[in-house]
């Protein structure tokens, strides 16, 4: 079975694809015999019902960066005419985000969408997850000054984070005594207009931030990462040093709560992210992990993704 495929993805040419799970997903679909395609969000355009984009022809070959793809010229192409689209473009979770998901909803399921585009919009990383507050740490969402001050006076030491953020950014954690709390709220709030989510501080987070990935609502594999010294964020963004790690009783517990939800949407491929038997948030709109669990000898994730994409198809 050939099946054209399409990708929505951050410019190919600033990718690292030794590490970019995109690229990943990329090479097992040239390896099954599909024809594949890219395209940037940018080039998106709709007429009525109708959805184009700028689309390149791609063969990608597993090297370094700059001998790692060649591209055709590119044909405005009607994105019905695929048969799989991969939603990958990096956040920002912002309005140009949300609005491509719109775009892409008008062609699915004609074209398959990987992950469903209104899941997607549905279920940004640290809202989906509150659907499970027994499985999370004690979390606030607000902008109230005088809230985030008095869920710090109850739990002494938090983190504040962007509720839209990724990779790591934006992340702080505020001790009881931490006399910079006003002025981080003063920026924030200059920032970004929506609320923001604060944590209790888990200290369990030297050890590690364990992404599990999960293709079709079922742990594949675990990745802990460790933060370095010195530092709160345990982001492979931010520094962090992944491993190979086996999921615990408690980790199996939770991708059991919430695979079935996952499922559901149809979110075929996820990375959860675990403290200490806490789970701080559900990744669904550009996962990553792929080429480091497969490095430390871990199952080829990308198989599986296109495995599951196939039975669809």
């Amino acid at each position: 079975m050939s099946l054209s495929v399409a990708v929505q993805m951050d410019p190919i040419d600033a990718i690292n694809p030794l590490g970019d799970s995109s690229f990943a997903l990329m090479l097992e679909a040239q390896a099954r015999g599909h024809t594949l395609s890219y395209y940037t969000p940018s080039s998106l355009a709709q007429r009525g019902n109708k959805v184009t984009a700028r689309v390149h022809r791609v063969t990608v070959d597993d090297k370094q960066k700059g001998m790692h793809f060649a591209l055709e010229d590119w044909q405005k192409t009607d994105l019905s005419a695929f048969d799989v689209i991969l939603l990958r473009q990096d956040p920002p979770f912002d309005m140009n985000y949300i609005t491509t998901t719109h775009m892409l909803e008008l062609v699915h399921p004609k074209a398959l969408v990987v992950n469903h585009p209104r899941e997607v919009r549905n279920a940004p990383e640290k809202i989906l997850v509150t659907s499970f507050p027994e499985l999370m740490p004690d979390t606030l969402i607000t902008r109230d000054e005088a809230e985030i001050r008095a869920f710090r006076a109850e739990f002494g030491d938090i983190v504040l984070k962007p509720l839209f953020g990724n990779g790591g950014a934006g992340v702080f954690r505020i001790k009881q005594d931490d006399e910079n709390l006003g002025s981080l709220l003063e920026m924030f709030n200059a920032n970004f207009r929506e609320p923001f989510m604060i944590q209790r501080y888990l200290p369990d987070v030297r050890k590690g931030d364990k992404r599990i990935i999960l293709v079709d609502g079922k742990p594949v594999a675990g990745l802990n990462r460790i933060p370095m010294e010195g530092e709160a964020r345990s982001n492979m963004h931010a520094g962090g040093r992944p491993e190979l790690s086996e999921l615990t009783a408690r980790e199996h517990e939770i991708c059991e709560i919430i695979g079935p939800e996952l499922k559901k949407r149809d979110l075929i491929f996820v990375g959860i992210d675990v403290i200490g038997g806490y789970l701080t948030e559900i990744n669904v709109t550009s996962p990553t992990g792929i080429r480091e669990v497969k490095r430390f000898g871990g199952p080829d994730i990308a198989v599986l993704v296109w495995d599951a994409i196939e039975t669809r198809r």
